[in-house]
């Protein structure tokens, strides 16, 4: 059946059974791959993506369900004031190691301080249960939506994460 979803202010259709999971829409039908499969049981973050704002597994979201709700993914994120924010306080501490988690990290902290602009510890510790970092990075993922809160002083003068594609594209050298 063909179902069209909006999918970070876009329509796309989707010709996939009704219990397709949206992650594999995502990544496979649309080839948006931002969004990473982790274990596919909704028990890590990894594949954590936006219904109206509010952060759910796309693991488990079967595509009937998303209906006329917008879909927003890691792939859309640094086009918002709040998702460039997170993202730039990311990349301010460093958080990144293997990066595998990040895209879901970013989407629940993002989804916390929509709801939440100034939380307590407690409030983030809460909301960002259920996103595993085998990293361990969690300190400086906290340390990070502190930052883009306003509540920790930023660290410096990273540039921001559209300045830092647009230069890595930049220094790419053409092949020919």
């Amino acid at each position: 059946m063909a179902y069209t979803i909006k999918v970070n202010g876009k329509a796309h259709t989707a010709d996939v059974e009704a219990d397709t999971p949206l992650l594999w829409v995502l990544r496979d039908t649309l080839g948006m791959v931002g969004t990473k499969f982790g274990c596919g049981a909704g028990l890590c973050g990894a594949c954590t993506v936006h219904l109206d704002g509010v952060a759910v597994r796309s693991c488990q979201t079967q595509i009937s369900r998303v209906g006329t709700k917008a879909v927003t993914t890691i792939e859309g994120m640094a086009e918002t004031t709040l998702g460039a924010t997170v993202q730039k306080a990311w990349i301010d501490h460093d958080v990144m190691q293997c990066g595998y988690c990040q895209a879901g990290q970013i989407m629940s902290a993002t989804s916390l301080l929509s709801k939440t602009p100034k939380p307590s510890d407690e409030q983030i510790e809460s909301a960002m249960t259920g996103n595993i970092c085998r990293c361990a990075c969690y300190t400086r993922i906290r340390t990070a939506i502190r930052q883009a809160a306003g509540i920790d002083t930023p660290l410096g003068a990273a540039p921001a994460p559209q300045q830092v594609l647009a230069s890595a594209a930049a220094s790419t050298p053409a092949k020919g």
